[in-house]
């Protein structure tokens, strides 16, 4: 199956709803908040950027981010917002894929890979995206990871599932953006399947979450 055409569909797709979704996207995730509150390291990496809220935190936590999103427009709203705060000097806007992160082997003290795994369109670029999360992990790094989940109570399902959800634009137009919808089992599975090692895994508000290390030499 070739995969091109539908990430290239997920780019796009963000290209044109990034002022608006930057709009809706005010305030960083409580989860990432807890995960953040007493961790500190040197490199900071955020997988799917969006407007740069989360990467605003980790800039608290390290002393440089890489704020990476494989959108050009979500990329110029996370600038926008951090330009003229303290974080405008420690985070890098970079254009990447999460299934081929353009980071260094053993870089990355702490990470947050939130609302962009279930965009990738198969299992085998969601399994790839974590391998490259354990890549570049220091040691004793950590990683926070999520994904929409059966969960949610907009769903009525046991078993994950892909599928289409419109964002709708001021003036009525739907745009439809990918999602793989995860059950609890699935994320762990995945998460199992990776160069990762699940230090813990929760539900919350309606997403699988796992806070990860690099899982090099964990029992296969």
């Amino acid at each position: 199956m070739d995969d091109e055409p539908a990430r290239a569909g997920v780019r796009d797709t963000y290209d044109r709803i990034a002022d608006h979704f930057s709009a809706t996207r005010e305030y960083a995730w409580p989860e990432v908040e807890s995960f953040l509150a007493d961790r500190a390291g040197s490199v900071g990496l955020d997988v799917g950027c969006g407007n740069g809220r989360h990467a605003q935190l980790l800039a608290d936590a390290t002393d440089r981010v890489c704020a990476l999103d494989v959108s050009r427009g979500l990329l110029d709203e996370a600038r926008e917002r951090v330009a003229g705060t303290e974080a405008k000097t420690a985070v890098r806007p970079v254009q990447g894929d999460a299934s081929c992160l353009p980071v260094s082997t053993g870089l990355v003290d702490l990470a947050v890979y939130v609302a962009t795994l279930h965009h990738l369109p198969s299992r085998e670029l969601r399994v790839a995206s974590l391998d490259e999360v354990a890549r570049v992990l220091a040691p004793g790094g950590r990683a926070l990871v999520s994904a929409w989940s059966t969960a949610h109570d907009r769903f009525d399902a046991e078993e994950g599932f892909d599928t289409n959800v419109d964002w709708t634009l001021p003036g009525g137009e739907r745009v439809p953006r990918f999602y793989h919808i995860y059950s609890p089992a699935e994320f762990r599975t995945d998460l199992d399947d990776s160069g990762l090692e699940a230090v813990e895994v929760f539900v919350s508000s309606g997403n699988c979450y796992a806070v990860v290390a690099d899982g090099e030499g964990k029992a296969t």
